[in-house]
């Protein structure tokens, strides 16, 4: 186990997940962001199934940073309500995980913020 953290979430289109991207990177927040464009979701909002064309976000982190980083989303996000869920890295190349580590930092440690 690690404590590196995937944190997922969606955005309307590509130019807001680009943003909320370098938003959340260039506060140090995130060492990668994935942008998937061409995703369909199906959920139940107030009531009604709605169906929209959105933009995953595959965010790397750190847990220690999951309250920031979830934070940082909705500051940048335009949903009401915007999708966050994190999934624990089990493992993987320890070089990768030493890089999200030596690219993330608690807000306020680095000359960048949201």
């Amino acid at each position: 186990m690690t404590d590196k953290i995937l944190a997922l979430s969606t955005a309307a289109n590509v130019e807001e997940a680009r943003r909320i991207a370098r938003g959340l990177v260039d506060a140090g927040l995130a060492a990668c962001v994935n942008v998937v464009p061409g995703i369909t979701s199906v959920y139940r909002w107030k009531g009604n199934v709605e169906e929209s064309a959105e933009v995953l976000l595959i965010i790397k982190t750190r847990q220690d940073l999951a309250a920031a980083v979830s934070a940082g989303l909705r500051e940048l996000h335009s949903y009401e309500l915007p999708e966050f869920v994190t999934l624990p890295l089990t493992g993987g190349l320890p070089q990768y995980l030493q890089w999200i580590e030596d690219e993330t930092r608690v807000p306020g440690e680095g000359p960048d913020s949201l």
